[in-house]
């Protein structure tokens, strides 16, 4: 079934594309072609940016995808704020959750030494959140790869085992902070490869096309939160990821971050 959460794809097509397109095949490829197009300002944006916050996550949306939806840069909670969205067995945090919850994995981010040594699990929180209607995937990895670099560290996105990776990433969503995902790419960990050739280290990695099936799977439109079943089903996923696990802070939000060296952007 055909992502739809606006409920209007035969009057304003996919997702709301301004190509007006409505197979998502072709989206996909518009998406593609936006992503690598806008993957270098992207990456050369973050790295002007000291402390990164909720606003540039935002913001790298923006960048990498305004050439295909005009929402680019607007998270669920503007764009979609009582629809469940799932994809595969993950049901997605609530879009009002996403903002709080990409805050705490970029203060987990920039510890230097907790992201050299659990670049998984930072990845594993960023994924749950989902602050978006599409291009999440590569939006966080350009994110998470710049806070990598600031570690010292890289991922080898290119020799992970798309499936392996996928088994493990939805073991980690599930049941944040045990090690799934760490596990698995402690042997792709290696050390940090220059700034200017991170642009071309994520190109190089299968998967970021958008293809469904190079994915966690395709979105689905569950229902609506305000929805009873909903509610549950959402209670007894949040009360599982905090049964062994230490539960997720809420920190301030910074709407105004700096540049490098104290100078605002």
């Amino acid at each position: 079934m055909t992502f739809d959460p606006s409920g209007d794809l035969e009057t304003r097509l996919y997702l709301r594309n301004v190509a007006g397109e409505k197979g998502p095949d072709i989206v996909r490829q518009l998406e593609h072609n936006s992503f690598v197009t806008g993957i270098d300002e992207a990456f050369n944006r973050l790295a002007q940016i000291d402390r990164l916050n909720y606003r540039d996550v935002l913001d790298a949306h923006k960048t990498l995808f305004e050439a295909v939806y005009p929402w680019a840069g607007q998270d669920r909670a503007q764009t979609a704020p009582d629809i469940a969205v799932s994809k595969g067995e993950v049901l997605f945090a609530h879009p009002n959750d996403a903002r709080a919850a990409v805050e705490y994995g970029l203060r987990l981010g920039h510890d230097k030494n907790f992201m050299a040594n659990k670049p998984g699990e930072v990845r594993g929180y960023f994924a749950y959140r989902h602050p978006f209607l599409d291009g999440n995937g590569r939006t966080i990895m350009v994110v998470h790869t710049e806070l990598a670099q600031r570690a010292g560290i890289a991922i080898d996105w290119a020799a992970t085992d798309k499936t392996a990776y996928l088994v493990a990433l939805t073991r980690e969503v599930d049941s944040p902070g045990k090690g799934h995902l760490d596990n698995y790419l402690k042997r792709y960990v290696r050390s940090a490869i220059g700034h200017e050739n991170l642009a071309s280290h994520i190109a190089e990695t299968r998967g970021f096309d958008g293809d469904p099936h190079q994915s966690l799977g395709s979105n689905e439109v569950l229902g609506r939160f305000s929805e009873p079943d909903i509610q549950a089903r959402y209670q007894h996923q949040q009360q599982h990821r905090a049964a062994d696990h230490q539960p997720e802070p809420h920190p301030p939000a910074n709407d105004r971050p700096r540049g490098r060296g104290g100078r605002g952007r």
